[in-house]
């Protein structure tokens, strides 16, 4: 079971990637919608792709057992939850800071596994 716990952690990564890509596409739709919300809209979604792409680069190398993966994917992990809970908060957002808790706290369990001996 243990062993299969590093490839769990992968692949969480690659499904909070797709979630975010999900909501930074929705957010792109709601585009024009109002047109005061425009700019905030796009922003949003740009945040959230890039997000979505930071968690897909470490999903697809955090077992090449590199120190700078690693502590790229803690970091991102850490910012998403502090990020997360200083700006409007609601089901969505705690979903997605319990989420990257669960990640973290399992990268953290499992640093020997992740981190070269």
């Amino acid at each position: 079971m243990k062993r299969n716990l590093p490839t769990f952690v992968q692949y969480l990564f690659f499904f909070t990637a797709v979630v975010l890509m999900a909501l930074g596409v929705g957010s792109m739709f709601r585009v024009g919608v109002r047109a005061d919300m425009d700019f905030i809209r796009m922003f949003y979604a740009i945040l959230m792709l890039g997000d979505a792409l930071a968690m897909l680069a470490c999903g697809l190398f955090i077992k090449a057992r590199k120190p700078a993966i690693f502590w790229a994917a803690v970091t991102l992990l850490s910012l998403n939850i502090v990020l997360t809970i200083f700006d409007q908060f609601g089901l969505v957002d705690l979903l997605f800071v319990l989420l990257n808790l669960l990640m973290l706290g399992l990268l953290i369990a499992l640093r020997r596994e992740f981190l070269p001996q």
